[in-house]
């Protein structure tokens, strides 16, 4: 898709950025606040990962690496929650931070109620909320429907966010239970295809001996009617056989004179 192509641009750009900056603390912040406020990066694990910004951990700027990690997992209420620890967001920050909050939401439920997304994500009118949607879906983050008569947002498609500590664990553990139940229910429908062709073979072998029963049947009245024919007119009937010796012996008693 698009959108992944562009990401994983964005990404690339911000991680040798920041792979090349030694001994610069302010510009490696620098990276960090124009990443968190770029309009079409929403991913920051790679960035995380970059020996240069890990080295922030520990210094005066540390609240700046704590806030890329907000970025990368947090949500709009846990920012909220350490707002004194964190630095003040500008506002590309926080419409960006609120995107990935929606998108961490959707992951969850597929349908979203307006007082739910209203609270989460701190909007006061529907208007606004279903500006902000809007916003969402022209980026490409997500899509879905607005019911404004149920006060309810229907998603159909939303971008994954960067994986959390131990989600790769648990993605692994489902996936594995869904591999062993996919097994088995394949397993399940092999059976079923074989029984499904025995039945078969057997329905066909049980047509033909009643096609070759019926066959038979129909040779066996034939050849009965056959004979029955040949009998009667034989030996049955007037003119036949019979008649003809009778004729023959009277002649012999009552000889013309």
């Amino acid at each position: 898709m698009d959108i992944e192509r562009k990401q994983a641009e964005h990404i690339e750009h911000f991680v040798k950025q920041a792979s090349v900056i030694k001994g610069s603390p302010s510009s490696l912040v620098n990276i960090i606040v124009e990443a968190t406020s770029h309009p079409s990066l929403f991913a920051f694990t790679e960035i995380l990962s970059v020996p240069n910004i890990l080295e922030l951990q520990g210094t005066e700027d540390s609240r700046y690496l704590d806030l890329l990690q907000m970025f990368a997992h947090g949500t709009w209420s846990v920012y909220n929650s350490n707002a004194s620890e964190l630095p003040q967001l500008m506002p590309d920050q926080v419409l960006k931070l609120k995107q990935l909050t929606m998108l961490t939401l959707a992951e969850a439920n597929k349908v979203l109620p307006y007082d739910v997304l209203m609270h989460e994500l701190d909007v006061v009118n529907v208007r606004e909320l279903e500006d902000f949607l809007i916003e969402c879906m022209y980026v490409g983050i997500l899509r879905g429907k607005l019911d404004q008569q149920r006060r309810l947002f229907e998603v159909q498609f939303a971008a994954g966010r960067d994986l959390r500590p131990g989600q790769l664990g648990n993605m692994i553990h489902t996936l594995s239970e869904w591999l062993g139940t996919s097994d088995s229910l394949l397993i399940t429908i092999q059976e079923k295809i074989k029984w499904a062709d025995s039945m078969s073979e057997l329905d066909k072998k049980h047509k033909q001996e009643n096609v070759e029963m019926l066959e038979e049947a129909k040779n066996a009245l034939s050849l009965k009617a056959d004979m029955d024919f040949r009998g009667h007119g034989l030996f049955g009937e007037p003119g036949g056989m019979m008649d003809y010796e009778d004729r023959r012996t009277k002649r012999r008693r009552h000889p013309m004179g």
